[in-house]
């Protein structure tokens, strides 16, 4: 679960329990809790696991916690309405069984008997009658707790440590399914010590109660649970807390990659519950969040209010096939094939043979992404058989997978050598250049389609739409008669932007239409991001005053002329650097990017850059300037110790030139990097 108001609330204590509990002045454990305590004994071992059969697949769910928190909105009430709704929205028919309830649903002080209490106002018939409720409904209850003396809330509600065999016969009394047992105020007791308890409490009230419970061990990643979690429980957290944003689910995603090797049938790696529909994200992002989720093999725990969730959001929560790659009974996480500049190869071994390869484009522009069959572990073959599990359609390759993927966005197929491949039509690859353009004026751009596969694409039409008002024109060809097995056909293009179109990016659509030998239909699109931009000033101007072609932050959206205040426009203060405050320049949070139109008509862009002195903000930053596709200067690693520092970058010809800030490698939450005093020569 996420710690409301702060980033650094997950403080340890430090001192072994006994200690930290007289220390704090708790008082004397009663005699449960004693007893509880006394059955902590050193001898157990992760050999003595929890019942076989439990989360064969990755647990898939919901868990409140991303969408209410505390909120007065979590009780009895949404829980049930969940329960209907994975039911009347089929959610339950595409395989989501668990409902799940985070932190405070009880009481913060125990009963006289020690024994845990519900919230009465949230949950007036207690625990077991939402469970009998949930279980009328064919699915299965999920509650929380902390291997601490409290919860992670700012409230802090009872923890199990100490409790452990009283908590676990209660949950399994209750009728719980699935425990998520988080890791706050563990006064510094080891992690394995803590957790393995919990696994031999719950199979004790397993075998006392024929309920088995799946464990989910919510670490946070900080033990490396992976390499020693495994005997213990059927899920484990792999890293912190995510958070409705890209950078955050980005980090999580990179985090979790390599851990490959250690997930498998009834035991999970777990990069945190999904934020799918929360509007932090654009539909293609989250369309990118799940696809990966679903090929790293991870729990899928819906984490939005499902009560609001619209129809986007439940289509790409029920998409049959990519739910089919995370579920595969085989139970392989998928592995890295490549990466290079952020253009993601991502390959899942599936059981009936085929591979599930996700292209993810982690940049802030198109990247076309390739890989082939080879290269993803298929055999040789003739053709191969091709999925693209968002569009839902079957086509035939040679053995190429490859797509212009948007921004970042995923494009999820899966490939198998099979021989029934001819039956459809080829993959057809669409391409174009992404042009920039001044209003009134026209701009030129080229498309390519490029067949793929095996067999020819019959009577191939292209075409090319933009924005109501936008002139578009075909200036070659734009149907072929036969376009041969691994050919391609180019159309040349201008589109004109209506005069006074305000800048930004605006989407072309090309189509592609054709036919297979045998007469089957297929098409497909591809949006082409037109910019939008002005002409730059002649002489010297404060880029804080200039129009940018696009703009990525990582809290907040980059300041003009004041520095990063992390969350709404407008909210940054005085840039200040070293005890220097500066009028103009730039305010971010790494990871940034900002991009400005320079049109081959400047020379040079200077700025003092370095991490603002406001808040106390820490963390590490580098600063490099873009000129096109070269790194014109950069600064290396800055700390907020270190006053500005001068750059300057010769950007001599370059049609666009881009300003980035990364976060230096410690991937701290304060990483405020500002371009100060920022101009731009033309």
């Amino acid at each position: 679960m996420r710690l409301p108001h702060t980033r650094t609330s997950r403080r340890r204590v430090v001192g072994v329990l006994t200690a930290s509990l007289l220390a704090l002045g708790t008082a004397v454990p009663s005699a449960a809790a004693a007893r509880d305590q006394d059955r902590q004994q050193p001898e157990r071992t992760a050999t003595s696991a929890l019942p076989g059969g439990l989360a064969l697949t990755p647990p898939m769910g919901f868990n409140n916690w991303n969408s209410t928190h505390c909120g007065p909105e979590f009780d009895e009430s949404m829980v049930k309405g969940i329960a209907d709704l994975f039911v009347a929205k089929g959610l339950k028919a595409a395989g989501y069984q668990y409902v799940n309830l985070d932190d405070c649903w009880a009481l913060p002080a125990r009963d006289a008997d020690d024994k845990l209490v519900p919230d009465p106002v949230r949950f007036p018939h207690g625990i077991g009658a939402v469970a009998d409720y949930v279980h009328a409904k064919g699915l299965k209850l999920g509650l929380y707790t902390s291997a601490g003396t409290k919860t992670c809330s700012s409230t802090g509600f009872p923890g199990a440590l100490g409790h452990e065999y009283s908590d676990a016969r209660q949950f399994a009394e209750w009728g719980i399914d699935y425990l998520k047992y988080d890791n706050c105020n563990n006064q510094g007791v080891d992690a394995r010590q803590r957790y393995t308890t919990m696994r031999d409490a719950l199979r004790e009230a397993t075998a006392a109660t024929e309920r088995p419970i799946v464990y989910s061990i919510c670490e946070w990643g900080d033990n490396k649970p992976w390499e020693w979690a495994a005997g213990l429980g059927q899920l484990w957290r792999t890293t912190h807390d995510i958070q409705d944003k890209w950078s955050s689910m980005l980090a999580i995603l990179k985090q979790n990659l390599p851990l490959a090797p250690y997930a498998g049938p009834g035991h999970w790696n777990d990069p945190d519950m999904l934020e799918v529909g929360n509007g932090g994200m654009t539909d293609t992002e989250y369309r990118t969040h799940f696809s990966m989720w679903s090929v790293m093999a991870a729990p899928l725990l819906i984490g939005t209010d499902l009560r609001k969730a619209s129809p986007a959001t439940l289509g790409v929560l029920t998409n049959a096939d990519v739910i089919a790659v995370d579920q595969d009974p085989l139970g392989k996480q998928g592995t890295v094939v490549s990466s290079a500049d952020g253009r993601w190869v991502v390959a899942k071994q599936m059981k009936d043979g085929s591979r599930a390869v996700a292209l993810f484009n982690e940049t802030n522009t198109p990247q076309r992404i390739a890989t082939t069959a080879h290269a993803v572990g298929l055999p040789d073959a003739d053709g191969y058989t091709l999925r693209d599990l968002w569009q839902h359609r079957n086509y035939n390759t040679a053995g190429t997978v490859a797509a212009t993927v948007p921004a970042h966005g995923t494009v999820l197929v899966r490939i198998s050598a099979d021989r029934r491949w001819s039956a459809n039509p080829p993959a057809a690859e669409l391409s174009a250049d992404a042009p920039l353009a001044v209003a009134g004026r026209p701009a030129a751009l080229t498309s390519t389609v490029t067949d793929l596969g095996r067999t020819a694409a019959q009577h191939l039409s292209v075409s090319l739409t933009g924005p109501e008002g936008w002139q578009v024109s075909a200036r070659s060809a734009t149907y072929v008669r036969t376009l041969r097995a691994g050919g391609a056909h180019h159309t040349r293009w201008t589109v004109t932007a209506p005069p006074g179109t305000p800048t930004g990016t605006y989407g072309l659509t090309l189509t592609a239409s054709y036919r297979s030998a045998t007469g089957v239909r297929a098409s497909g699109t591809l949006t082409v991001p037109a910019s939008v931009v002005v002409p730059p000033p002649s002489g010297t101007s404060s880029l804080g005053d200039l129009p940018w072609m696009s703009a990525t932050n990582g809290y907040g959206p980059v300041e003009r002329n004041t520095s990063n205040g992390e969350s709404a426009a407008g909210d940054g203060r005085p840039l200040t650097i070293g005890g220097v405050v500066y009028a103009k320049g730039l305010g971010t949070h790494a990871p940034s990017e900002i991009a400005y139109y320079t049109g081959k008509a400047c020379t040079k862009v200077t700025a003092d850059v370095g991490v603002d002195d406001e808040k106390g903000a820490k963390g590490t930053v580098s600063f490099e300037i873009w000129a096109d596709g070269t790194e014109a200067a950069s600064t290396g690693v800055l700390t907020n110790a270190m006053p500005a520092q001068r750059v300057t970058a010769d950007v001599t010809g370059a049609q666009v030139v881009r300003l980035v800030v990364t976060n230096g490698g410690d991937n701290t939450d304060s990483d405020h990097g500002d371009w100060a005093d920022a101009r731009l020569t033309c």
